[in-house]
C-alpha cells in the first residue's frame, strides 16, 4: 500500500480549552460590577464614620493618661522638693532642675522630655498654690471648645 492507496482517515476534532457555549460566561458583567462597587461603597459609608468616632475617642483617652503620668511626676516631685513646680517654671522643671531646687532627683518623665498631646500640642501647666492643673487644648489647640475641640483638664 502507498501512500496514494491508503484509505483517508476523517479529521480529528481538536477539542478546545473553553467551549463556544461557556465563553460569554468567563466575566463579570457591566451590572455585577456596578452592583459589587455599589456594596462596597454602602459599606464604607456605614463603617467609615464609626472608624473616626473611634480614632478620635482614643486620641482623648491617649490624652487623659498623660496627663495621669504627668500628675504621677508632679507627684513624685513633690515628695523629692518638697513643693510643686512654681507656675513660672511649668513642667520644665519636671525634665531639668529649675535653678538648684534641693532634692531634685530628676528627671521625671520617660525618656527626660515632655510627651505631645495626641493632636501634638504641650500640655499647659497652672498652679496657684492650692490647685494643680495639666491641661490639653483638645484637638483644635485653642481654649475652651466642645466635643473633640473641649478641653481636657486633669
Amino acid at each position: 500500500m502507498t501512500w496514494l492507496t491508503r484509505p483517508i482517515a476523517p479529521p480529528r476534532r481538536v477539542a478546545r480549552r473553553y467551549p463556544r457555549r461557556r465563553r460569554a460566561t468567563l466575566g463579570f458583567s457591566l451590572v455585577e460590577m456596578l452592583v459589587a462597587v455599589a456594596i462596597i461603597g454602602l459599606l464604607v459609608g456605614l463603617v467609615g464614620p464609626a472608624a473616626m468616632r473611634q480614632l478620635q475617642g482614643s486620641r482623648v483617652k491617649t490624652t487623659e493618661a498623660q496627663i495621669a503620668q504627668i500628675r504621677t511626676a508632679l507627684d513624685i516631685f513633690q515628695i523629692d522638693t518638697g513643693r510643686l513646680p512654681a507656675e513660672g517654671e511649668g513642667l520644665g522643671a519636671l525634665i531639668a532642675n529649675p535653678g538648684a531646687v534641693p532634692g531634685w532627683n530628676g528627671p521625671y518623665l520617660r525618656d527626660g522630655r515632655m510627651p505631645l498631646d495626641a493632636w501634638g500640642g504641650t500640655f499647659l501647666y497652672k498652679y496657684d498654690g492650692n490647685l494643680v492643673q495639666v491641661i490639653s487644648l483638645g484637638a483644635d489647640g485653642q481654649p475652651g471648645g466642645e466635643g473633640q475641640s473641649a478641653d481636657i483638664i486633669g
